[in-house]
């Protein structure tokens, strides 16, 4: 349930095509979207638990965490974790899992921004 009521929600949220746009893998050139890390700064500063969990470095093994934490301190994204090892895969299916598409809309309807 990702409804903003009386009560803390803990999001997980991915990176990479959710808070900004990465193509072909390519991290360090990442531009942030701005307008959804506002959104999800907006439910941190409610009292909501933020948490970034990335698949970067899960097929290469390569380690992206420090640069992750810094582009996401450079964007000023408010969060309470960030986390990488997040499975590779192509589908996830889940009974609380929301497309970014279809979450950061609801959002907006809800907020009126």
């Amino acid at each position: 349930n990702y409804s903003i009521g009386e009560y803390t929600t803990k999001y997980m949220v991915d990176i990479d095509g959710t808070i900004c746009i990465t193509e072909n893998r390519d991290y360090p050139n990442s531009k942030p979207i701005s307008d959804r890390i506002a959104k999800m700064n907006w439910l941190y500063d409610q009292g909501h638990e933020v948490h970034y969990w990335t698949a970067r470095g899960t097929t290469s093994g390569k380690d992206w965490l420090e640069l992750t934490k810094q582009q996401l301190k450079d964007w000023g994204v408010k969060h309470h974790s960030i986390n990488t090892g997040k499975p590779d895969y192509d589908v996830w299916v889940d009974d609380k899992a929301r497309h970014a598409e279809v979450f950061f809309k609801a959002y907006v309807m809800y907020k009126g921004k």
